[in-house]
């Protein structure tokens, strides 16, 4: 699947190596969304629900602003350091809000 930027309809689920730059994913419901290998660069990804496996998912300048991501699996400290977020973003317990974010 390969979504344009800023597109309103995208599906429910991502397929595997999307390209979505830029797309509009604001308070998109990503459970069990297999995020493999996406093309998320600055994507808009706040208040997404309980997305799954990041496994090689480019978010750089990606904003994960109050998005719920405790979920989440393979998702690394340089995928977070290199996203957009806030102090409303939940990260799994093994990684830390980046001081950047505040």
């Amino acid at each position: 699947m390969r979504a344009q930027p800023h597109n309103p309809k995208l599906p429910k689920k991502i397929a595997r190596g999307s390209v979505l730059i830029g797309a509009k994913l604001k308070g998109l419901d990503l459970r069990g969304a297999n995020l493999t290998g996406p093309l998320l660069i600055a994507a808009v990804l706040r208040n997404a629900d309980r997305m799954s496996n990041f496994i090689g998912a480019d978010v750089r300048d990606a904003d994960l602003s109050g998005a719920d991501l405790t979920g989440s699996i393979f998702l690394t400290r340089a995928q977070v350091n290199a996203a957009k977020g806030d102090a409303n973003t939940n990260l799994p317990p093994s990684l830390q809000i980046p001081a950047h974010w505040k």
